[in-house]
């Protein structure tokens, strides 16, 4: 952690603040998209398809909201920075969401300072938000995926 107490208890505010809000956006992403689906006249086994697509745009756009968070921290001075990333912009801040998001691991980028706390808490996240998608998607297929 850095230093500087400020920067550290910014840097914990701003990683709650994007949990709260990508736990709230995937609750309320899959509870749309599930009733959706019930209603959808489609064939059964297209409303798997759906659901998997809305799924996946779910967890994209939870890892954008991780790399602004990530971008916003960064530009506190001590907040640390990212090993591997030639400009530190917003698209790099992203990969690296990805990267953490996914668990694949830190390779060509990896965070060190302060924000190595929204990196650890990104991969617990992800994971469970991960295995929410799949829950979310077994219980689709079980449904849909059967034959006529």
């Amino acid at each position: 952690m850095a230093p500087d107490v400020h920067v550290n208890v910014i840097v914990v505010l701003v990683t709650v603040l994007t949990v709260g809000m990508a736990v709230g956006l995937h609750y309320e992403g899959l509870n749309w998209l599930a009733r959706r689906l019930s209603t959808q006249p489609h064939a059964r086994r297209r409303r798997v398809l759906y659901a998997v697509v809305g799924a996946l745009l779910l967890h994209i756009t939870e890892i954008w909201m991780f790399g602004a968070a990530y971008w916003a921290c960064l530009a506190l001075p001590g907040a640390g920075g990212v090993t591997g990333a030639a400009d530190g912009g917003l698209l790099e801040n992203v990969y690296l969401s990805a990267m953490t998001f996914s668990t694949v691991g830190f390779g060509d980028v990896a965070p060190h300072g302060a924000i190595r706390f929204i990196a650890g808490t990104e991969a617990v996240l992800g994971l469970f938000l991960i295995a929410w998608s799949a829950t979310f998607t077994y219980y689709e297929m079980s449904q849909n995926w059967k034959d006529r």
